[in-house]
C-alpha cells in the first residue's frame, strides 16, 4: 500500500461513508484521517489544494453555520484567510478528499474517487 493513500473523511457523511466503503470493495486500504478530530493544518490545506488544483473557496462547505458566522461569503477575503478559517473550523472543509499516488480528488459524487485507481 502506497503511504500516500489518504481519506480525508467524516463518518457521519453518507457520501464520505460511501467513498470508503468503494475504496474498499476494490481493495483499498487508505489511511483514513479523521479530520474533524485532527484538523489539517494551514500548510496542509495548501498542498491539498495544490492536488486538487482548486483555489480554497471551493473546498469550503458553504452551508454550514461557520461560513455565514465567519462572514466567508466575502469575495475580497484572501486564500490565507480561507485556508486559515478552514483549518481552525474543518466542519468547512468539503469531504470526503481522497489521495493517492500523489493525486487528489473530492469524492462528490463518492464515485469519484475510483478516478484516481
Amino acid at each position: 500500500m502506497h503511504d500516500d493513500t489518504r481519506l480525508y473523511h467524516n463518518p457521519r457523511c453518507s457520501k464520505s461513508r460511501g467513498a470508503l466503503e468503494l475504496l474498499h470493495e476494490r481493495g483499498i486500504e487508505p489511511h483514513v484521517v479523521a479530520y474533524l478530530d485532527t484538523p489539517p493544518t494551514a500548510d496542509e490545506l495548501r498542498a491539498l489544494l495544490r492536488l486538487l488544483g482548486i483555489p480554497a473557496r471551493s473546498l469550503l462547505r458553504t452551508g454550514e453555520d461557520e461560513y455565514a458566522a465567519l462572514g466567508l461569503a466575502d469575495p475580497s477575503l484572501s486564500e490565507d484567510a480561507l485556508i486559515a478559517a478552514m483549518a481552525s473550523h474543518p466542519r468547512l472543509i468539503e469531504r470526503p478528499i481522497f489521495v493517492h499516488n500523489g493525486r487528489a480528488v473530492i469524492g462528490r459524487p463518492p464515485e469519484q474517487v475510483l478516478a484516481l485507481l
